[in-house]
């Protein structure tokens, strides 16, 4: 049977193994991420995501010769992240700095001026603004928008899941900032809430959660010109075999403007898109 995997899945999970609800001690990230990094399967799994202040500790887990993709998540002041490559060792590449830039309700403008200086001392790094999608979003992302038209590779980033239900965005806002971005040719990223391939309701919260072959069905129909109403409705759908359809017309294309998600396992949603045969492999006991 090929394993090879389909170009639209590319990249498509970054290893959040150390945070919840996973919640792995580095040692045992590494290692997990070392063996994902050497399986059939490596080309859907993106950088090892640590939090900023786990990097020093980083060193020690590694070969003479290894070499490491990460992305660190800003759990430290935005001033200490300008100094992050002069810090770091050289066997480790920063891929991407992902960072709240505000909380629910602030305004995150400001935040976002302060993230938007990061990317001039980064090299080839990418910088993600995590906004929270409530009220100064659209102003956001403008100023995003107008960053990235100036050379700098500074993109969007939004929370789909959490602990609590008012942290699941509905379908419809969903939808809505999935055309903002399109509409600013602003690429994203997803984070929380995202294991599985298709919408579902979590038998131990109740809450019900985004599935991301429906995001990737919703986010091609947006950017093939679809309004906030139609985009919803892929984003709500149940069904599995139209959206296993949709993705599968595109499994040789590339992903349109979503970069794609953290998740703190890698294998729950790689199982799910060979359980739908949008994924050909197999797993060893």
């Amino acid at each position: 049977m090929s394993t090879q995997l389909p170009r639209l899945f590319a990249g498509l999970v970054d290893d959040a193994a150390v945070f919840p609800p996973g919640s792995a001690t580095l040692p045992e990230a590494v290692a997990a991420h070392r063996r994902h990094r050497g399986a059939w399967y490596a080309p859907l799994v993106g950088p090892l995501l640590l939090p900023a202040s786990a990097l020093p500790e980083l060193p020690a887990l590694l070969g003479d010769d290894e070499r490491i993709d990460v992305g660190v998540i800003g759990d430290v002041p935005v001033p200490e992240l300008y100094a992050l490559r002069e810090q770091t060792d050289p066997r480790i590449r920063i891929r991407q700095v992902e960072m709240a830039v505000a909380k629910r309700g602030e305004d995150p403008l400001p935040g976002l001026a302060a993230l938007a200086r990061l990317p001039a001392h980064l090299d080839d790094a990418d910088v993600y603004a995590e906004i929270p999608l409530t009220w100064g979003l659209l102003g956001a992302l403008d100023r995003l928008a107008d960053e990235r038209a100036g050379g700098k590779r500074i993109a969007a980033k939004f929370r789909t899941g959490g602990l609590a239900a008012e942290l699941f965005p509905t379908p419809v806002e969903l939808a809505a900032v999935i055309g903002a971005c399109r509409d600013r040719e602003l690429p994203f990223k997803l984070t929380a809430g995202l294991h599985h391939a298709i919408r579902h309701i979590d038998p131990e919260t109740g809450f019900t959660h985004h599935g991301f072959v429906n995001i990737l069905a919703g986010t091609a129909v947006a950017c093939a010109g679809a309004e906030v109403a139609e985009v919803a409705e892929t984003l709500a759908a149940t069904d599995p075999l139209p959206l296993v359809e949709a993705a599968r017309s595109r499994r040789e294309q590339h992903r349109p403007l979503w970069i794609g998600f953290g998740s703190c396992s890698v294998l729950e949603p790689l199982i799910d898109l060979v359980r739908l045969g949008l994924v050909n492999g197999g797993f060893e006991p």
